[in-house]
């Protein structure tokens, strides 16, 4: 069933039930433009299911990471023409997952206070440097808020300008959505904070105000309800997760999508389930699940009802031609650490 057509919604049929899923690469210009070489490294994996970028920023002040592209700027909606042109022209399709790193940016790329729910701080060193610190981010105002749901709405209609075939939000991986769903993150007081309901306001009116602008059938959510990076579980945080997905199931979006290197362990929290069992018990619609599947039990998961789609990350990495290998029975080249620094 893996490698089966399968109609997504009235809108997208996909060539496989294989998602790439959203790798950071690193490889925009310093303009954050994507490049010529990125577009050959998407197309030649053009024959997945569906594509999902790299995490691409929605506004300058979300950037944590190097050279990581945007789709903020007409240069960058530019280069991304060139990506998806390449993708669909050998047959493919692929979304624009909108970025926002919240408290984990950093005024080295933006020249600015990092911006977040609440002034609270994440701890470590900032990836891909040798001795910054995180910084304490400004707390948004309820103004402020409100401007940022409207700057994914701009960003998603510059993805579809770009050739998108529709958007992820980036809801997990403790980066700015993530931050307003937890407690630990979340101090506010205002309509945005103080409940599970409240907490879960931003994130249903970026996915609301995006549907309604590009249309429910392209937009789709990545969440990891298992605080799973630059955040720490907090009791009540899965009631929150609880009310998100319920309310999602209303919304007849395209997908949900589980953020995870691996989905093989079980949380206390979530009710002594997997990250994905979690998702799956709550919500109804189209579901991606991710971390760590070979073919077999990325196929076992789908004939068992457990996903409609299943993710794949690292090997697409190391294998650009994954789907030819995995029909002809053919070893996978193995991820290596220094794959990243190159384009296969």
């Amino acid at each position: 069933m893996l490698l089966k057509k399968h109609q997504l919604n009235k809108t997208l049929t996909l060539n496989n039930r294989v998602l790439m899923a959203p790798l950071t690469r690193c490889f925009a210009d310093d303009n954050l433009v994507p490049t010529k070489l990125i577009a050959d490294y998407y197309a030649r994996r053009s024959d997945v299911g569906l594509i999902v970028s790299e995490a691409t920023l929605i506004d300058p002040l979300g950037q944590g990471y190097p050279n990581t592209p945007g789709i903020f700027s007409k240069a960058q909606i530019k280069g991304w023409q060139t990506v998806t042109k390449a993708v669909h022209e050998k047959g493919g399709k692929i979304f624009c997952q909108l970025w926002h790193c919240g408290r984990v940016a950093h005024s080295v790329y933006t020249q600015q206070l990092p911006v977040a729910p609440s002034a609270v701080s994440w701890h470590g060193h900032v990836p891909r440097t040798k001795d910054l610190e995180y910084e304490t981010p400004h707390s948004l105002t309820t103004k402020e808020v409100k401007k940022l749901v409207k700057k994914y709405v701009h960003a998603a209609r510059n993805a579809i300008e770009a050739g998108f075939d529709g958007v992820e939000i980036h809801g997990a991986n403790g980066y700015l959505v993530d931050q307003f769903l937890r407690k630990a993150t979340n101090k506010r007081t205002d309509k945005f904070g103080g409940s599970s309901k409240k907490r879960i306001r931003f994130a249903l009116q970026v996915v609301k105000s995006i549907a309604a602008a590009i249309g429910a059938d392209r937009t789709a959510i990545r969440l990891s309800p298992q605080a799973y990076v630059h955040l720490e579980y907090t009791k009540g945080d899965e009631k929150t997760y609880k009310k998100l997905l319920k309310k999602l199931n209303k919304l007849k979006i395209c997908y949900v999508h589980l953020g995870a290197f691996s989905d093989h362990y079980t949380f206390d929290y979530l009710g002594r389930r997997k990250a994905s069992e979690f998702i799956r018990h709550y919500y109804k619609g189209n579901f991606a699940s991710c971390g760590g599947y070979s073919p077999e039990s990325a196929n076992s998961a789908i004939e068992k009802k457990q996903a409609d789609l299943i993710a794949i990350g690292r090997p697409l990495i190391a294998n650009p031609d994954y789907i030819e290998k995995v029909i002809q029975g053919k070893n996978l080249k193995e991820y290596h650490m220094d794959m990243l620094g190159k384009l296969e």
